[in-house]
């Protein structure tokens, strides 16, 4: 009887523990975000330091891009609206720029009157070096930025990042027409 009553406990005790180990992201990466230093499209400086304790979303784009910028710019705009409609608090949204010498802050807010963006709590970042921004995408977002020597169009992939209050990137989505926006504002409530 009474190594019932412990079986019972212990097989309790180890689905409760199992059951918070639930709770978290599922697929998710640990990786630190690494300070950085730029512009916004106001020509504010923006640092790292700004999104210190907060959630924050962020891709890469640019404002020459000819296929998949656009729609991952509409995505980010879809989540940030979904953000807004959920009542999550202490969102971010920050979309680096992958050709920092064209996008200087008037092209950028050219770019944000043109698709008709919030930019409440949506920063479009500029203002660092083609090598910086290359070298930080790879170091830190473990993602490829390449600008061509010849041509306009900058080579980079299509994800999103979730980064969570404390720095740390936490998950990369698809930023396309595949990207899973229901995960993605699950995944931030989670983070909250």
């Amino acid at each position: 009887m009474k190594h019932r009553y412990w079986l019972v406990l212990f097989l309790l005790g180890t689905l409760i523990l199992s059951a918070c180990g639930q709770k978290g992201i599922e697929n998710g990466v640990d990786y630190p975000v690494a300070d950085f230093t730029a512009t916004n499209q106001k020509g504010e400086s923006f640092e790292k330091k700004n999104l210190d304790g907060k959630i924050w979303i962020a891709d890469f784009i640019f404002t020459n891009c000819a296929d998949v910028c656009i729609p991952m710019t509409a995505n980010m705009a879809k989540l940030q609206k979904l953000v807004k409609e959920e009542n999550l608090k202490n969102v971010e949204f920050v979309s680096f720029s992958v050709d920092p010498t064209v996008d200087i802050p008037v092209k950028l807010s050219a770019y944000i009157d043109l698709y008709e963006l919030d930019t409440k709590n949506w920063n479009f970042l500029t203002g660092y070096s083609q090598a910086f921004i290359e070298e930080y995408a790879m170091e830190t977002f473990k993602t490829i930025v390449k600008k061509p020597e010849e041509g306009d169009q900058v080579i980079h992939q299509t994800y999103i990042y979730l980064i969570a209050p404390d720095g740390n990137i936490k998950k990369i989505y698809s930023g396309l027409s595949d990207m899973p926006e229901e995960e993605i504002i699950s995944d931030i409530k989670t983070l909250q």
